[in-house]
């Protein structure tokens, strides 16, 4: 098995790739079209976002449980995966098309509908087969599959950008090209185009859907968290405060990559972990590492505010700044969700995230109904940092009678929390 140390650094580069190419695209149409288009854009792609849930159904989480824990030969896993694919891409397609055109005041336009919706069925392919590689804890190709859609989207908005003057249309043309050609990879490299049969693996699909809807519910549930602020504004307010709120809470929710990265290294643990107890511990101290440097990023980002938001984005996105302090809070608070909640996914436990982010879901909803119209992008960045809170708060309390380790012992600092750091900076020394 790969050592924590050497995942951490694959995911780290990975991470930094994908970190670097979403901030240049971001600062790329943020000059290029100002806020009121990037609203546009925001709102646009809300619904196609969220179908990457929906239309997961927590395949990629379930088939990473399985093949982690060795319960059915690759190729019957592969097959099922192809399967529920072809389903649940017509299915996304139809209903994020109808959620688009009816339901989507920002979508004005039907070249806006059909170029968001095209590049769904090829990001889920990549979603769906990710777990497979996730389950082998072959985390190397795992990143691939995530870093090079960033990259290559930012490498196409350039070339348009260059060649052509950036338009919505042309923007969302360069967001297909990343996850086609992964796809195009995966089937032919991978030879996954071996699985499409109408042969159908009932019972497996049965039992990856029977533990994928439940992660996919609960992934859905977390997602209405982050974008619901946006689907509220296209309704309550206009696409310029869209803008504003969307550029602050972007660079706010990098700080988020930190525990991401070392999330998906518990999950792939935790799905082939024999003492889950033990494992949690390692949680814990990945949890007390992640505030460390949240909380420093955070503060980095109060400090140099106007400096990060006008620097990066131009003087339009002004209002972004306040956007963005106001969601520290909450985003250093929910790091307790976004790094434990993995653990708890990898033991086969979705569900316990799914109550804690449907109550937090609907204190959202409620705030962001009385604050935005009064506070537009403010009262956004308010209602989510509530929301946030009280998410990571209950869930550290439940997390700690789950795996039955005291909310002190998963707190509190210690000399040995700082030895895998150490460590590496020993080995990088040699």
């Amino acid at each position: 098995m790969r050592s924590f140390s050497k995942d951490f650094i694959s995911l780290g580069l990975s991470r930094f790739i994908m970190i670097f190419s979403g901030l240049a695209t971001s600062i790329i149409i943020a000059r290029t079209l100002g806020p009121e288009m990037n609203g546009v854009i925001a709102s646009i792609l809300v619904y196609p976002s969220l179908f990457m849930t929906i239309g997961s159904l927590g395949v990629m989480q379930s088939t990473t449980f399985l093949v982690g824990k060795g319960l059915y030969s690759d190729d019957q896993i592969k097959k099922a995966v192809m399967q529920i694919w072809v389903f649940s891409t017509i299915f996304s397609l139809v209903t994020c098309f109808i959620l688009l055109y009816y339901l989507t005041p920002s979508a004005y336009k039907i070249s806006y509908v059909f170029l968001a919706i095209i590049p769904i069925p090829f990001s889920l392919f990549n979603t769906y087969n990710s777990g497979y590689f996730l389950g082998k804890n072959n985390i190397q190709f795992f990143n691939k599959i995530n870093w090079v859609p960033s990259l290559l989207t930012l490498v196409f908005t350039i070339l348009l950008v260059y060649f052509i003057p950036l338009e919505i249309e042309r923007y969302l043309i360069a967001l297909l090209f990343g996850p086609l050609v992964i796809s195009v990879i995966l089937i032919y490299k991978n030879q996954f185009y071996k699985f499409f049969s109408v042969n159908f693996q009932i019972e497996l699909i049965k039992k990856m859907l029977g533990l994928g809807v439940i992660y996919a519910l609960a992934l859905l549930v977390m997602n209405l968290n982050y974008r619901l602020d946006v689907i509220l504004l296209d309704h309550l307010s206009t696409s310029a405060e869209i803008g504003i709120y969307s550029k602050g809470s972007n660079i706010i929710q990098y700080l988020w990559q930190i525990p991401m990265l070392m999330s998906t290294i518990i999950f792939a643990r935790s799905a082939i972990s024999k003492d889950g107890l033990a494992f949690s511990k390692k949680v814990a101290q990945l949890l007390r590492l992640s505030l460390i440097v949240i909380v420093l990023g955070s503060l980095f980002l109060v400090l140099f505010s106007e400096l990060v938001i006008v620097g990066l984005f131009g003087e339009e996105f002004r209002g972004s700044i306040t956007v963005l302090n106001y969601l520290v809070p909450g985003v250093i608070l929910l790091t307790i969700f976004k790094v434990m909640n993995m653990d708890l996914a990898g033991k086969g436990k979705p569900w316990i995230s799914l109550y804690i982010m449907t109550s937090a879901l609907f204190i959202n909803v409620i705030l962001n109904i009385l604050l935005i119209p009064k506070y537009h992008a403010n009262g956004a960045a308010i209602a989510s940092t509530i929301s946030y809170a009280c998410a990571g708060f209950a869930f550290l309390f439940l997390y700690s009678k789950t795996v039955d380790l005291p909310v002190k012992e998963i707190i509190t600092y210690k000399k040995t929390d700082f030895d895998p750091i150490l460590e590496m900076i020993k080995k990088i020394k040699r």
